[in-house]
């Protein structure tokens, strides 16, 4: 079983349930949530409703009526790093996290509930890159996907993929289809044969101020176009704009360091 999917086409494809292990949220908590807000807003045509307030000031975005992303206010005391989050599904959450710790993994948030949306918990590997778990409730996760402004893949950039596959297989379940390149060390991280989310090794290429992390990639529909929109809303170019097998991408990040990639995917 793969998630369900309701409808698929030019107006994206709509959830109504993700299998255990595929990627269905993606949040980002920083310190100036409203200039955030607006940024996001201006970029993607996001709106923002209010969210289960368990771990302080939280809000949804919305694109067209369905929930796609998460954006929390930090503490003014928690000086962490901006990043934004995947989560993974999960039957149940507080199984997963027991199965986090096992495999050499920390929990730092949970499992706790966030009122009646949902199960969570937040977690980092081995390495250190953190992620999160769902357990829906009455929120499912992102909406809708395949349309400009959602979350279209979630990469964990490391070391070396070797030491982190085994954990994220064993926690999820995932099935790794190594890349076949000697010189490039990649591993895809599949659900029932569906490829759900990578795993990029990078050496020594991995940016010491930054670690090992996840890198949320959304849609765009002309890359170039959202990068030059990403630095006049005060954003920051990081990888310019190139070609790839799988369509036209940027990296760049938001006001307060926050990275992401932006792809227009090949059909």
């Amino acid at each position: 079983m793969t998630e369900a999917r309701e409808s698929a086409g030019p107006n994206g494809t709509t959830h109504t349930r993700y299998t255990p292990g595929a990627p269905c949220w993606v949040s980002l908590m920083v310190h100036e949530m409203a200039a955030t807000q607006d940024f996001y807003g201006a970029l993607f045509g996001w709106e923002f409703q209010p969210g289960p307030a368990q771990l302080g000031p939280y809000a949804r975005a919305l694109l067209d009526g369905h929930e796609v992303a998460g954006i929390g206010q930090l503490p003014p005391d928690r000086h962490l790093p901006i990043a934004w989050t995947p989560y993974f599904a999960s039957a149940d959450v507080d199984q997963t996290a027991e199965t986090v710790r096992l495999s050499g993994g920390t929990v730092g948030v949970g499992p706790i509930d966030a009122a009646e949306a949902g199960r969570l918990a937040i977690a980092s590997d081995p390495s250190g890159a953190v992620f999160g778990i769902w357990q829906v409730g009455a929120h499912l996760g992102t909406g809708i996907t395949g349309v400009p402004g959602t979350p279209a893949w979630n990469e964990l950039v490391t070391r070396d993929t070797e030491s982190v596959v085994k954990f994220y297989q064993g926690v999820f379940g995932y099935e790794p289809a190594p890349a076949v390149s000697a010189d490039f060390d990649y591993a895809t991280l599949r659900v029932d044969g569906r490829p759900v989310a990578g795993v990029h090794g990078v050496g020594n290429a991995l940016p010491r101020d930054r670690g090992p992390h996840w890198l949320t990639y959304f849609e765009a529909s002309d890359v170039d176009d959202t990068v030059r929109r990403v630095t006049e809303l005060g954003g920051h170019l990081l990888a310019a704009a190139h070609d790839s097998p799988y369509g036209r991408v940027a990296t760049v990040a938001d006001p307060e360091g926050a990275m992401f990639s932006l792809i227009h995917a090949v059909a």
